[in-house]
């Protein structure tokens, strides 16, 4: 099993206002997106367009021009 934080997908959900990252070992990892930089005034819309990194380090919301760290 892969124990390393690295995100296998990643989803804004509108109804509680988290981004929430299914990480590769099974977890799951929810935030609320205006504590995040970048995110905190972004709308549902935009939120809803993020996608995973590479090999799961990050995310990003390219119309934001927002990118986060996953470890």
């Amino acid at each position: 099993m892969d124990t390393e934080p690295r995100a296998a997908k990643a989803r804004y959900d509108r109804r509680s206002k988290r981004v929430a990252v299914d990480l590769l070992n099974g977890a799951t990892f929810a935030f609320p997106a205006h504590l995040a930089q970048g995110l905190d005034k972004a709308t549902d819309d935009e939120l809803s367009e993020v996608e995973v990194l590479g090999s799961g380090y990050g995310l990003r919301w390219e119309t934001l021009d927002v990118d986060l760290s996953i470890p």
